[in-house]
């Protein structure tokens, strides 16, 4: 049987080999967004992103929304306390207005991503990767 010192030293080295994690909450939105022009090679500023969730009637329901910065990022597509509910969520990416600024013609009017959100305690990133003839996105960090 270990003696209370002992227990307390071994205690004391766990908490300091096994850092706590923050919560993602206070440090950004739950669900984010980052979108890369691959034909040009730089981020894509400047695109209208819609994010809705499906209600239970099925009609989905707009809940944030947000333009890219200079990075190609969305940062306040929701606020950092949003809490998630398990369902059906859609990112919608206005590729039209992009492109249009920009003088190209593009194939997609619009991007839309669906993905489903069961563990509502993590956080989701939902990346797309653009060109005027092609988009691929996949589940981000």
């Amino acid at each position: 049987c270990m003696s209370n010192p002992q227990q307390r030293r071994i205690d004391h080295l766990t908490r300091q080999l096994v850092p706590q994690q923050p919560a993602i909450a206070m440090s950004r939105p739950p669900i984010t967004s980052h979108v890369l022009d691959t034909a040009s090679g730089r981020p894509a500023v400047g695109v209208n992103i819609r994010l809705e969730k499906m209600s239970a009637s099925g009609a989905w329901e707009q809940i944030g929304m947000d333009i890219t910065n200079s990075d190609g990022r969305c940062p306040k597509l929701l606020p950092n306390d949003h809490k998630l509910q398990a369902g059906f969520y859609k990112c919608t990416f206005d590729t039209k207005s992009y492109y249009d600024a920009q003088g190209v013609k593009g194939f997609y009017p619009e991007v839309p991503i669906i993905f489903e959100i069961a563990a509502t305690q993590e956080h989701y990133h939902i990346p797309l990767l653009l060109s005027p003839f092609g988009y691929s996105t996949y589940r981000g960090s």
